[in-house]
């Protein structure tokens, strides 16, 4: 059935490794020359942040995933796993040449955000069809639909929330406020994907489920909302702070519920941005570890590769 190697590549939006690297990547992601304000902010962004980690640990769980794949099918298939970034290298044509190097004949483009939908994940079909028209055309190439509530991916985020609530004192744990949070979206585009919104809700349910949290004990909100005058969706993050601590809380958990690695939306839009918003209203911001390279987390990688293939 599997003459050749599979080949899986690992997608996302990329990010600049250095903040020189930043004009290039705005121009890309903007589809033209940034202003010198948008540059100095995302430099200054980075800064702060310590850099982006994105593009590294996107190798790293690529690396894991192939050593999964590998290990669980040692008797079967072959599987090539590499990373193709959308707006900085390495490029998805750049991943999927590496793929066709290695004997690739068919591909399994799988993006990496749980959440799915065809309408805002639309670039990278696009970049992948542009890619095997160029690389391979007799490539069988597809991409991976939504993933978000994978047992395993979900255990993941779940047992990151009990880790960070198990670092807070026994007698204070009922006064932290967890918020569920997703990258937010313009509310146009919003207005067109109820399904995906739908996905995030589902999420932010089932890993509160299965961490054994309460409704009472947390609620859902955006972040990362983008610097254009068009609306955007709420209740933001940072709206939410001063109604916490009038109620009471002096602590609230950020779980971000699609983001699987350490990156700008993490590092800088909730380490550095929510926490200082989070500080003025006397509350102590505290975030899970993203899941990165977590067993479970490679083993839901690992099941969406072989949910394709419609094998086990």
């Amino acid at each position: 059935m599997f003459d050749s190697p599979i080949g899986v590549l690992l997608m996302t939006f990329g990010a600049a490794a250095t903040p020189q690297d930043v004009p290039a990547y705005l121009g890309r992601v903007r589809g033209g020359p940034p202003t010198p304000e948008l540059v100095a902010e995302f430099q200054r962004r980075y800064r702060l942040a310590g850099g982006s980690l994105l593009v590294r640990n996107t190798w790293a769980q690529a690396l894991a995933l192939q050593s999964l794949l590998e290990s669980q099918h040692a008797d079967g298939p072959t599987f090539k796993v590499s990373v193709g970034m959308r707006h900085t290298p390495p490029f998805i044509h750049e991943g999927l040449q590496q793929l066709v190097n290695k004997g690739a004949t068919q591909v399994i483009g799988l993006i990496l955000s749980p959440q799915y939908s065809p309408y805002i994940m639309g670039g990278y079909h696009r970049a992948l069809d542009e890619a095997r028209e160029a690389v391979s055309p007799s490539l069988t190439v597809r991409v991976a639909g939504a993933w978000h509530t994978l047992p395993a991916f979900i255990d993941a985020l779940a047992r990151r929330v009990s880790e960070a609530l198990d670092s807070v004192p026994q007698a204070e744990r009922d006064d932290v406020a967890i918020l569920m949070t997703a990258h937010s979206l313009p509310k146009v585009v919003a207005d067109r994907e109820p399904d995906y919104l739908q996905q995030l809700g589902d999420t932010a349910n089932a890993v509160a489920h299965h961490a054994g949290l309460s409704p009472d004990q947390w609620q859902f909100a955006y972040q990362s909302a983008g610097h254009t005058p068009q609306e955007w969706l709420r209740p933001d993050i940072k709206e939410l702070f001063p109604a916490l601590r009038q109620a009471g809380h002096r602590r609230a958990l950020v779980v971000p519920v699609q983001f699987l690695s350490d990156h700008l939306e993490v590092l800088y839009d909730i380490d550095v941005a929510a926490r200082q918003e989070a500080d003025e209203a006397g509350i102590h911001l505290m975030r899970i570890q993203t899941p990165g390279l977590m067993p479970q987390m490679i083993e839901a990688l690992a099941e969406v590769v072989q949910r394709e293939l419609g094998i086990r």
